[in-house]
């Protein structure tokens, strides 16, 4: 497995991504087509509009149980390794920190969570920042 940075930890879902989404494009794009150019308007408007249903409806639930779960998981491994790290929990600042902070202190390992986590307090920096703080990154290779 490819070691994880910040220049490619964006994972994909290739039956998604690259077969079901460009397929259901497709579909798309050659229904608005024919609603425009063939005398059977109605029907084809009809099936555009079925695609694009179909085509927010796939985005929609593949990702928002995962996500919700994972964001879930992702927080109480936070507060474990904070706790392991400093002896301190971290419900007591995590309510100090935004989703997008606490989701990219996940990236950083042990030994520089306790000062990433001060510093993206004391300097409110985005999750991109913190990420590009990161020295050595800690890859997350199972989310989703």
């Amino acid at each position: 497995m490819k070691t994880q940075s910040y220049k490619n930890h964006i994972r994909f879902y290739p039956p998604h991504h690259f077969v079901y989404y460009p397929v259901i494009m497709a579909f798309l794009s050659c229904s608005i087509y024919f609603a425009l150019t063939t005398s059977d308007t109605v029907i084809w408007s009809f099936i555009s509009v079925v695609f694009a249903v179909l085509f927010c409806l796939a985005f929609m639930l593949r990702q928002h149980y995962a996500l919700t779960l994972q964001n879930r998981i992702v927080r109480i491994e936070l507060r474990y390794r904070y706790l392991a790290a400093t002896g301190k929990r971290f419900e007591e600042i995590e309510n100090k920190l935004t989703d997008y902070q606490i989701f990219a202190l996940r990236f950083a390992p042990d030994e520089e969570l306790p000062d990433l986590t001060q510093k993206a307090l004391i300097e409110n920096l985005s999750g991109d920042d913190i990420k590009k703080s990161i020295k050595n990154w800690k890859g997350d290779y199972e989310r989703v």
